[in-house]
């Protein structure tokens, strides 16, 4: 049977100050009036039978989640008693999903990108479950075409084409290599080599589960081994014990790392591509936010209810808080963030640094701004 999992674990730190701790950018309700993840559990509407779209987050979000999320069920909330990475989350999500049904076909999506149309979307995905079900040992990820030099995504190299072209978006290719974020220069080669050679690591996956565990337990067995005592408990009454206990003592790291980059190396297993030919925004960032925003003439991304501009150019302007004004005079190129006891004011082209920030802030001021 064919199943879906949302990863929601993400912080947002990026996206600080609305992004916080007891409301991640997954939650905030910044897109017309709904959050990333409800956007998210929308988009898979009738892409799985029903009672199988699953959403992996953490163990402090459940009850946020579970109350504002149309579509969010306690029996399919697979709670992370801390963040552990990708590895693990996938890994959690396949043990206890091909414990109860061992020929399980997973979708893995991810809760904070906007993806256009939905319809395209569904038939390019629904052509990936094909290509994982015709081969027991195939990997397939979803690939994006690049549109700048991105430093801030991992790249897929592209080989041979695989049987069972993509319906809706294209030839299934086989991964040659998995390349993690690179530098700027090496990033710009990629782009200039052109989408029939590299694409973006959208993140979003499908695989048998057996498939996924059989490569862990390869790859990094020890955490195979917890994963497989998390398993085992599931139906037991020592379930939240053993997965608290076990759970944060997994080794942190990727599932690019860990599992994608070996197997696309390793002759027992065949990683494919899937290309994803439409609009696909990482809502990572607020230059990536201020895309979503309605622009004023002068390139100024508005996402505040009251706000007044004198000479501002390509400068976001965003707030929470309905009776704010915010007045601009002579600004340029800026990111101006307000909320209820945090205002963010920021170069553009300084955007990556406010992750550093959202760390500065926990340091010297604890938890109340994070």
């Amino acid at each position: 049977m064919r199943y879906a999992v949302i990863m929601a674990g993400g912080s947002g730190t990026r996206l600080w100050p609305m992004s916080r701790a007891q409301q991640p950018k997954q939650l905030i309700p910044f897109i017309d009036g709904e959050s990333l993840l409800q956007i998210a559990v929308d988009r898979l509407k009738g892409l799985v039978p029903d009672g199988h779209v699953y959403i992996c987050a953490g163990q402090r979000h459940r009850e946020a989640i579970l109350r504002d999320v149309r579509g969010a069920d306690a029996d399919r909330y697979l709670a992370e008693p801390q963040g552990r990475d990708t590895l693990n989350a996938v890994g959690y999500t396949a043990a206890v999903i091909g414990r109860d049904d061992p020929e399980a076909v997973i979708g893995v999506f991810t809760a904070d990108h906007l993806i256009k149309p939905v319809d395209r979307f569904q038939r390019i995905v629904r052509s990936g479950y094909d290509v994982a079900e015709s081969d027991a040992r195939c990997l397939v990820t979803f690939g994006v075409e690049p549109t700048q030099a991105a430093t801030s995504y991992g790249y897929l190299m592209l080989g041979a084409p695989v049987g069972g072209a993509g319906a809706g978006g294209g030839q299934a290719r086989v991964v040659d290599e998995f390349k993690e974020k690179p530098d700027a220069r090496t990033a710009g080669g990629y782009l200039s080599a052109g989408a029939d050679k590299f694409l973006w690591n959208s993140g979003m996956f499908v695989w048998r589960a057996a498939a996924l565990l059989d490569c862990i337990r390869r790859y990094e067995p020890q955490n195979y081994e917890g994963l497989e005592r998390i398993a085992g408990a599931w139906d037991g009454s020592n379930r939240t014990k053993v997965l608290e206990e076990v759970y944060p003592t997994l080794k942190k790291i990727s599932v690019d790392y860990a599992v994608m980059e070996p197997a696309s190396r390793d002759p027992q297993v065949m990683v494919a591509a899937v290309p994803m030919p439409l609009t696909w925004l990482d809502v990572g960032s607020w230059p990536a936010f201020s895309q979503t925003c309605a622009n004023d003439k002068n390139g100024n991304a508005l996402a505040a209810d009251h706000h007044l501009e004198v000479d501002a150019k390509n400068t976001l302007i965003a707030s929470s808080e309905p009776g704010h004004l915010i007045a601009t005079v002579g600004c340029e190129d800026l990111l101006i963030v307000h909320t209820r006891d945090a205002t963010l004011v920021c170069r553009r082209d300084r955007a990556e640094d406010i992750r550093k920030l959202h760390e500065m802030v926990g340091e010297k001021f604890g938890g109340q701004w994070v």
